[in-house]
This record gives C-alpha cells, structure tokens and sequence, in this order.
C-alpha cells in the first residue's frame, strides 16, 4: 500500500507514468526529480503518511524502494 501511494506521488509529481516506477527506480536518475522536485515530494509524502522526513534522511534514499521502507518504518 505504501508503495502504491509513493508511485502515485511521484508520478504526479514528476508527470512520468505510474506503472513505469518501480521499488528499483532512482528518484534522481530515472526520474529525474532535481532538489525542488525532492522537496515538493517530501511535502507531498508528510501530508500522506503524518511522519516528518529530516532533510539528512532524505538525501541518502536514492530509490523508491528505499524510501518506501523508510517511510514503513515509522508509520
């Protein structure tokens, strides 16, 4: 379920199609998100989940796998 709803995010964040995010995709480098992309993301990901993702945190989740299982962690 998390996956889903950061795929969804990212997609309309990012305007790329949904189905082609994968737990495997760099957020950066596949998707092309630059450091205003990451921050509407985080936003967008705090609303979504209610937890807070400290700036030192976000910078080493370079996948969308990785930053699902964080965001599992504390939710």
């Amino acid at each position: 379920m998390v996956l889903e709803k950061v795929k969804f995010i990212l997609s309309e964040q990012l305007e790329v199609e949904e189905d082609t995010i994968t737990a495997q995709t760099d957020i950066q480098d596949d998707l092309g998100a630059d450091s205003l992309d990451i921050v509407d993301m985080v936003m967008s990901l705090e609303d979504e989940f209610e937890i807070e993702l400290p700036d030192e945190d976000i910078e080493s989740l370079r996948t969308v796998g990785a930053l699902v299982s964080y965001i599992e962690a504390r939710i």
